[in-house]
């Protein structure tokens, strides 16, 4: 298969190295495209192999001669979300399929417009859900469908992200829903991905709330911050800052970002703190399922910890999963968990709680990166997948759509129905 991927930020790099480490006799990266040409240019070097005619590069203006002249079989997208459509829908037209980075798009028009094209087409875009893909996850999936708990009737879902990965959401470009759909979009369709694949079902209604609880100047001014600059790099009180992201101090970093601002502006290191910011740091959710289930879903971007924490409630007992990520930030140093900070324990009715044994994997996101990448690039020498892992344009619609329902209903103040939101924009996933 021929390769070209649009979009050379630090996402690229997962697809880039499994198939110039991995399957490079299997597959070849044609081509790259971004409009920063230092991100670029490093990409197109680290994806060289030797025997080859090298990687192409080519300017995000000229994606559409990219692939008339490299004839790539498949594009992957890894730009930032706001984009992700129109590329998509380009690469169909062109007679390429995709694959894409979560999250699929942001909002109903490019929702619309992906799902048309897919239509009239025929190909086909595989959403990189690699959370699907750990060991630990599939266990509540094969569980789940078993029947174990019985009739699945209600669950809490809590996500927490830790005060380095979450502040990081809120000093680069997903700081504006405009470009990423804000972390109801951005970070839970990943959540909520899971919870249609764990329930084999979609949502039909959603009621939530959110509000900027943390990130905000008000907060700045209690951590002692005045006289904050508008980023880390030139900030004067940058030195007592515990949000400080030095990408001088960080190789890949400044090779990145740092060294590549020249090309474009972008600042990869913005204030945490600034009033601009337009997403917001404390979500909540109440889900209603077609199967008649329902969830109540938390995210916060602020947690002194980094995991999530799941219970399944059923009607011959429940279900509960907790995996710790990240222990803690002390001194600036996130204390990652080992493999052992994975439980999950089965009650059922009549019967003491039972702590079963987690399966365990190697590899990125507890295990699931290899797993995903290699179902996606060497699918003939992997087992059946008994467990519907690959996600389209479908499953990639319904992940998305409870985030969209969400920033609806916190506008709004009220419940957002999703067919009936659907029906009134002509959109129709199947």
């Amino acid at each position: 298969m021929k390769l070209a991927i649009v979009g050379c930020g630090s996402r690229h790099s997962m697809f880039s190295e499994s198939v110039s480490e991995d399957y490079p006799d299997r597959h070849e990266i044609v081509a790259m495209c971004d409009n920063n040409a230092h991100r670029m240019n490093i990409a197109a070097q680290a994806a060289f192999r030797e025997g080859t005619n090298g990687v192409a590069t080519y300017h995000a203006d000229a994606f559409d001669a990219m692939i008339a002249e490299q004839k790539p079989d498949t594009v992957v997208v890894t730009t930032p979300d706001f984009l992700h459509a129109d590329y998509i829908v380009r690469a169909f037209e062109s007679g390429c399929d995709v694959i894409c980075e979560k999250p699929m798009t942001i909002d109903l028009s490019s929702l619309k417009q992906i799902t048309e094209a897919q239509k009239r087409t025929g190909r086909q875009v595989r959403v990189t859900f690699n959370y699907r893909y750990s060991p630990a996850r599939t266990q509540l999936k094969q569980l789940l469908a078993s029947g174990t708990i019985g009739e699945i009737t209600a669950v809490d879902f809590r996500w927490h992200l830790d005060r380095v990965h979450g502040a990081d959401y809120f000093r680069r470009w997903h700081r504006q829903k405009e470009n990423s759909g804000g972390l109801l979009v951005h970070k839970a369709t990943h959540h909520f991905d899971l919870l249609n694949w764990w329930l084999g079902s979609v949502p039909t209604h959603v009621t939530a709330s959110g509000r900027r609880a943390f990130y905000r100047p008000e907060t700045a001014v209690d951590l002692g911050l005045e006289g904050r600059g508008p980023r880390c790099a030139t900030c004067a009180v940058a030195d007592k800052c515990d949000f400080e992201l030095d990408m001088d101090a960080d190789a890949p970093l400044r090779a990145l970002y740092r060294e590549a601002e020249h090309e474009d502006g972008y600042y990869r290191d913005l204030c945490v703190f600034d009033e601009e910011i337009g997403i917001e740091d404390t979500m909540q959710a109440h889900i209603r399922f077609a199967s008649g289930a329902t969830a109540n879903y938390t995210l916060t971007a602020y947690s002194p910890w980094e995991g999530l924490e799941i219970k399944f409630q059923g009607t011959k007992g429940d279900l509960t999963h907790r995996h710790v990520e990240v222990h803690g930030v002390f001194g600036g140093e996130r204390a990652h968990a080992g493999k052992d900070a994975v439980t999950t324990e089965l009650h059922l009715a009549g019967h003491k709680p039972e702590m079963l044994d987690v399966p365990k994997g190697e590899g990125h996101h507890g295990g699931a990166d290899p797993v995903m990448l290699g179902y996606i690039f060497d699918p003939d020498n992997m087992e059946p997948d008994l467990y519907d892992r690959a996600s389209d344009h479908v499953a990639g619609g319904w992940s998305i759509l409870t985030g969209i329902a969400a920033n609806m209903s916190i506008e709004t103040g009220g419940t957002v129905d999703i067919q009936q939101m659907l029906r009134a924009r002509n959109i129709t996933l199947a």
